[in-house]
């Protein structure tokens, strides 16, 4: 991103997507259904895309994440403080969400000055996203599991690792499926800008 118009216009997307997948989320608040919640492949994407702009565009996406949290489950008709989704763990969303952002800026810092090695990037790229799921997976779900003492009231750590590990994949595999496609996306854009640059030097 080399334009502040190009940064805002990837903001919007990435604000539109959320916002469109996690309205879809039931009253559960559960990560996956039709349209799974693609929450995790935008902050991720947000570190790469707005780095120069995280002290604010991070703050505003994670607004938006409870905003749209509070209208799905207010419009349910229960409590939004109520709900068993947003006990204290809840606030964990953000060092969560940040690890995700985090990882998306590594990638970004690495591209910078390995740009022309795009199977180093890819690397870079699939072990960056590993990494920070691995992390956001352990925060939001690590702390549901020990501090929900509502719906977990004897939390043991055989319990919590085999809750873990069962969610750890699910999540992993929708994060990537969105990733994934805006990969191919950005390779497109890529692509076609330097055709168009190529004619025009002609």
């Amino acid at each position: 991103m080399n334009t502040n118009s190009q940064r805002a216009a990837v903001l919007v997307l990435l604000a539109l997507l959320m916002t469109a997948t996690r309205l879809h989320l039931p009253a559960t608040l559960t990560h996956f259904g039709p349209v799974p919640d693609a929450s995790w492949a935008v902050f991720f994407l947000g570190g790469f895309y707005l780095r120069g702009w995280t002290r604010w565009a991070f703050p505003l996406l994670m607004v938006l994440a409870v905003a749209v949290d509070y209208v799905v489950i207010s419009g349910q008709g229960m409590n939004f403080w109520a709900h068993y989704c947003t006990s204290a763990a809840y606030w964990f969303l953000v060092p969560a969400y940040f690890a995700l952002w985090a990882g998306g800026l590594l990638v970004r810092r690495f591209h910078a000055s390995h740009g022309g090695q795009h199977g180093r990037v890819l690397a870079v790229t699939v072990v960056s996203l590993f990494a920070s799921v691995v992390v956001c997976h352990l925060l939001s779900q690590g702390s549901f599991y020990w501090l929900s003492s509502d719906v977990v009231p004897n939390p043991t750590v055989a319990g919590w690792w085999k809750n873990y590990s069962d969610w750890f994949l699910p999540y992993l595999r929708v994060a990537a499926i969105y990733v994934g496609l805006a990969v191919i996306a950005h390779v497109g854009v890529d692509q076609l800008a330097r055709l168009g640059h190529q004619k025009a030097s002609r």
